[in-house]
């Protein structure tokens, strides 16, 4: 190719989605899969490898400074402020690995980082929404999907590999040079497609003027009176009294706050808006008021939150429905050999279905097959029970039979490849409730409360699992499913 058509090749979508996306999914796996085999590599116990649950408060928080992104600079230059930024940080953990406080000091590193990925997550969606039509949106969904599997597999798999084999430092510098590449490529050739209305410049000149600082340091004395609260004795005589408690970390009770706070939102929604736009120059106020300033937002509230909240459940417990059947020694291959090459179809199956019939003839039965996905797995649980009793504890778990092992693995490349249509249509849909102003923190807003649809489940899925067993838990899972297909009939689907 003539050297002169280069840039203009990688200009094109079909090449920034997909790298883009796989700048977003790449650090996501690194602080939060990859560094817990760093830590338990590194001899740190089971109880602190579990705190690493912290890493994931950012992406349940980030719709607080979604606003940011929208008011200030443009979603390119924020794309590559926090895609460079990453890059640095992995680059300084790898230069701490050898030290001997590294498990401590690369956990406050991953930390902060995972605030810098939850924001670069908000560039890059907003930047997908603010370049591309809404045509051109739903053609390129797959491209998404599969970027972003692809990132969370060299994450777990190429990342992981060189840790262990070679040394940790190697790796981790590795994966700040794969992310400082993109961010250079990127700066060269990614399109901008925005005007700057306000700079960085400006965004720190509000912070020093403004309550800003003061509300943020009033989030920050109320988190920590939180968790302060979970790791106190009395919380931990609350505990014995009602296990149940021991399900309710941290991390899960912020979300279930802001479960809470977003009904006192909606109740009080029309007070909230005539505090908030006394300010018209408040761009939180109208990122929030626009937001829920929809037809039916109750509704539509409800469905974003409780829409995912079965998917989730099963996806917190597939793991270790997988150890206790006894095939943990498969569960690699399974997969990435055929679950993710079947998520990937699912997203562009899914992708060119919606841009050939329209989002709202196929939403419905693609969330359909996604649910269904939960009753398969309860009648695989039902059927192999047996092994469940045998395998569950057990050093050297028997084997579940070619047949058997043929069918978990069918049951699994379902469940990926009905997720992927289920993330076509769900991304799409928020896609479309986003306005034109704040495409960023309506993404960033709709996203992080879809997400919170797994707090109950992720505090549930344990608990219902050792009291009715796998079989029954998948059956509950499906059942806290219906209400969202129900409210589909009544949500609008623009």
């Amino acid at each position: 190719m003539p050297e002169t058509q280069t840039p203009a090749l990688l200009k094109k979508p079909h090449i920034w989605c997909f790298s883009t996306y796989f700048a977003e999914g790449f650090p996501f796996s690194i602080i939060r899969s990859v560094s817990t085999i760093f830590f338990r590599d590194r001899g740190v116990s089971l109880e602190a490898v579990g705190l690493t649950t912290f890493f994931g408060l950012p992406w349940i928080l980030k719709f607080f400074w979604g606003p940011l992104v929208d008011e200030f600079a443009t979603k390119r230059r924020w794309l590559l402020a926090m895609q460079t930024t990453l890059a640095v940080l992995l680059g300084a953990a790898a230069f701490l690995v050898p030290l001997p406080a590294a498990p401590r000091l690369v956990a406050i590193l991953f930390f902060a980082g995972a605030f810098v990925a939850a924001t670069h997550d908000i560039a890059i969606d907003g930047y997908y929404l603010a370049a591309l039509d809404k045509q051109e949106q739903t053609k390129f969904l797959g491209y998404r999907v599969m970027a972003y599997r692809v990132a969370m597999l060299t994450g777990t798999g190429v990342i992981v590999t060189i840790g262990t084999a070679f040394s940790w430092a190697a790796a981790f510098l590795a994966a700040g040079l794969l992310l400082g590449l993109l961010a250079a490529t990127h700066s060269l050739f990614l399109p901008e497609c925005e005007t700057e209305q306000h700079s960085f410049k400006d965004m720190l000149g509000l912070f020093a003027r403004s309550r800003v600082l003061l509300n943020i340091g009033l989030a920050v004395s109320l988190v920590a009176v939180i968790y302060l609260f979970f790791n106190s004795a009395l919380y931990r005589s609350w505990e014995k009294a009602a296990p149940l408690l021991k399900e309710l970390n941290f991390p899960r009770a912020v979300g279930l706050g802001l479960l809470l706070a977003l009904a006192l939102m909606a109740a009080f929604r029309k007070q909230l808006a005539a505090r908030l736009t006394r300010d018209p120059e408040s761009f939180y106020g109208r990122a929030f008021l626009t937001f829920m300033d929809q037809e039916k937002i109750g509704l539509v509230l409800a469905f974003i939150i409780l829409v995912r909240s079965g998917e989730f459940m099963v996806s917190s417990m597939v793991s270790a429905f997988a150890v206790d059947l006894g095939i943990k020694n498969h569960y690699g291959w399974i997969a990435g050999g055929i679950g993710l090459p079947a998520s990937i179809a699912g997203a562009l199956i899914g992708g060119w279905a919606i841009s050939r019939f329209g989002l709202k003839r196929v939403i419905w039965p693609f969330l359909l097959a996604q649910n269904l996905t939960n009753v398969v797995y309860m009648l695989l649980a039902k059927g192999l029970a047996h092994f469940i009793t045998i395998n569950t504890g057990a050093t050297q778990p028997i084997f579940i039979g070619a047949g058997n092992l043929a069918l978990a693995a069918g049951v699994h490349g379902f469940d990926q490849f009905a997720s992927g249509l289920g993330t076509a249509v769900l991304t799409t849909y928020l896609m479309r409730i986003c306005k034109m102003e704040f495409k960023a923190a309506h993404f960033a807003i709709g996203s992080g409360l879809m997400s919170l649809g797994g707090v109950v489940a992720g505090v549930s899925s344990g608990f219902i699992a050792s009291w009715l067993g796998y079989s029954g838990m998948f059956l509950v899972s499906f059942l806290i499913s219906v209400p969202a297909m129900i409210l589909l009939f009544w949500v609008p689907k623009k």
